[in-house]
């Protein structure tokens, strides 16, 4: 038994680590970076990234932007570079 079976990954069909949708229980992968970053706790240069699929960026950046920690959104490098 493997434990990615266990997870729902279907055996390994998972996108690469590092290129998974930020969004919770999303395993798609990830076609935008949400750049963020928390004025409380980070310098104004400072960028926090959560990535995300097609489906789930406009609720992650809704999200974000509601909490006033929305910077930009870029695509992602189509080499799956994240930065």
């Amino acid at each position: 038994m493997n434990l990615f079976d266990l997870a729902g990954n279907g055996g390994g069909t998972a996108p690469p680590a590092g290129t998974v949708c930020s969004r919770k229980a999303c395993r798609a992968g990830a076609e935008w970076q949400l750049l963020w970053n928390n004025p409380k706790i980070h310098t104004p240069e400072r960028r926090k990234i959560w990535l995300a699929c097609g489906e789930h960026q406009a609720w992650l950046e809704d999200y974000l932007q509601t909490r006033g920690l929305w910077k930009e959104t870029v695509a992602l490098d189509p080499s799956g570079k994240v930065g």
